[in-house]
């Protein structure tokens, strides 16, 4: 796998690259400088199962806020900077554990040195991204409109400007809106680096349609063994981001640990009202740190084989459900106490 076989990378106290675990990434949406609500809100990610956050950095006032936010997290943060070089490197001097540019849009070679200074006094990586909707004039007409083969030759260009300072501590990312042509695009990259690559579909849209947009393309992706950190774009609360992204992983046996639910999708013979109570078995299961597969199911069809095959099931009946352990059947239960003995199962989980 590609995964395996990229550069190691120092975030923080963390590394990505080399075969380390994928890590999941999301990015604030509050202002920088409003230190006590970023904190806020870094700490409700951390807790959802974030592992690195970004901020942005458009002023020197968010630059100075850094320092303060990184004293009150306990994961890495990245600084994102856009058009002005010196935000760069007053996001380095404040604790920046990564900043992320765009070489072209920040300065001429002057400025891209100076950062790249910066960086190198540090050691802090530099993610070089590059984004479909802001590909290059001359790149657009050479390949006839905006291409995967245009976003991973302009994303080459950009790490060759820092490498030929001799800085190499760089991790890539290349994104685009179009599902397959971001793909498309990693696996050529994926041919002609070695470096880290965070991936992610951009501006992928609302929780619901960006989710299937994120979970088709990261499993594309990821599957291929591409990809060496993650973010799952989505319009909304940045909460739902780390959630899905841990779903996906899971998903793709590239993540263990977290309570899976599986339930059914509920027919006319469904007796029990299921789709309440799947939604409140998946709110309840998030505080578990518990490697274990809950069935939620509505009837006598599938539901008891479901319920047997996972390590708690409930099986819905007319009015109440049959409460599974390990395939066996513990008890019958009224449909109001299933929640509540589900609960009881795993805070005494064994």
């Amino acid at each position: 796998m590609h995964r395996d076989h990229t550069r190691t990378i120092r975030i923080g106290d963390k590394k990505i690259g080399g075969g380390n675990p994928i890590l999941i990434q999301s990015m604030t949406n509050t202002r920088t400088e409003d230190v006590q609500a970023t904190v806020a809100q870094i700490l409700e990610l951390e807790q959802a199962g974030c592992e690195i956050v970004r901020c942005t950095v458009p002023g020197a006032e968010a630059a100075e806020a850094l320092g303060e936010i990184k004293k009150q997290i306990h994961i890495p943060l990245v600084a994102d900077i856009h058009f002005d070089y010196k935000m760069a490197i007053a996001a380095i001097k404040n604790g920046a554990d990564k900043i992320r540019i765009n070489p072209g849009n920040i300065g001429g070679p002057d400025q891209v040195r100076a950062v790249v200074e910066a960086a190198r006094e540090r050691n802090i990586p530099i993610r070089v991204g590059v984004n479909s909707g802001s590909l290059e004039r001359p790149l657009v007409e050479k390949y006839g409109g905006v291409t995967a083969e245009g976003i991973v030759e302009s994303a080459l260009e950009k790490v060759g400007i820092i490498e030929a300072l001799g800085y190499e501590n760089l991790v890539i990312s290349i994104k685009s809106s179009d599902v397959l042509m971001c793909v498309r695009a990693h696996e050529l990259l994926a041919e002609r680096t070695d470096y880290p690559l965070h991936v992610g579909i951009t501006e992928a849209g609302t929780v619901q349609s960006g989710n299937i947009k994120s979970a088709i393309g990261l499993g594309l992706i990821l599957h291929q063994g591409i990809g060496d950190t993650v973010r799952v774009s989505l319009t909304g609360n940045p909460v739902e981001e780390v959630r899905s992204a841990r779903l996906i992983l899971r998903t793709l046996g590239l993540r263990k640990g977290g309570v899976e639910v599986v339930s059914c999708p509920t027919c006319g013979r469904t007796r029990i009202d299921l789709i309440s109570l799947a939604d409140k078995v998946e709110k309840l299961v998030e505080d578990y740190p518990l490697n274990i597969k809950v069935a939620v199911m509505g009837c006598a069809v599938n539901g008891p084989g479901e319920a047997r095959e996972a390590d708690l099931g409930l099986a819905g009946g007319l009015g109440e459900g049959l409460l599974f352990k390990k395939g066996e059947i513990l008890r019958k239960v009224p449909e109001e106490k299933l929640l509540e003995a589900l609960k009881e199962e795993l805070d005494n989980w064994t």
